[in-house]
């Protein structure tokens, strides 16, 4: 079984040949460990999120074969999954995004030659969005309470560009405004969740693997 270094020495493998680095460490690593499936995702947020579900569940991704890969943004599917998918590696695909980017994943997914079953999972808006809408905004505001971030969210609040946004988009904004909070909050969030709570694309994505 892959432990959590090697399938973190894969990841970093494959985003610095995605970035135009030579190939052959990704192609070794492959080779060494039983990687069956890559979970293409836009950002690290994302993966925070899908980590703690995973965890919540139980589950070890990594020692079941799953590599949970943040891409740095959804323009950059199209690379990752040639590299990884049919095409490549061979290893099986599937992903998270947001509706917005949908577009790049369709394209991504079939210059890949990835076929229907490697289905990839659609937020709404973005997945901070989902999570929000499913904890709602007063459990949330009172997450930011318990890890310290009430007063700054005050502050931000009484910005004449918040005034007028609806209070699921105040969060949402608020989530990325500081740099890591959104990865810190993707794991806050989704660890507050009940059973019946997750959002649908997330649920999906984690059934699927």
């Amino acid at each position: 079984m892959a432990d959590t270094g090697d399938m973190g020495a894969f990841r970093e493998a494959v985003a610095a040949w995605a970035a135009g680095g030579p190939g052959a460490p990704a192609r070794d690593l492959a080779g060494q460990l039983p990687v069956r499936t890559a979970v293409l995702l836009e950002g690290p947020s994302d993966a925070a999120a899908v980590n703690a579900l995973a965890e919540s569940r139980g589950r070890d991704l990594a020692a079941e074969g799953v590599c949970v890969l943040p891409m740095g943004g959804a323009m950059s599917v199209a690379r990752f999954a040639g590299l990884l998918g049919p095409s490549g590696l061979g290893i099986r695909l599937t992903g998270l995004c947001d509706e917005r980017e949908r577009g790049f994943y369709e394209r991504g997914w079939e210059r890949a030659g990835a076929g229907a079953e490697q289905e990839f999972f659609v937020c709404a808006a973005d997945l901070e969005e989902e999570l929000i809408r499913a904890l709602g905004v007063p459990r949330v505001e009172q997450l930011v309470q318990a890890e310290g971030d009430l007063r700054a969210l005050q502050i931000f609040l009484r910005q004449p560009a918040q005034q007028g946004r609806s209070p699921q988009q105040q969060l949402r904004r608020f989530l990325g405004t500081k740099k890591g909070r959104k990865i810190h909050y993707g794991r806050v969030l989704v660890e507050a969740l009940g059973a019946d709570q997750v959002p649908a694309p997330l649920d999906g994505l984690l059934a699927h693997l």
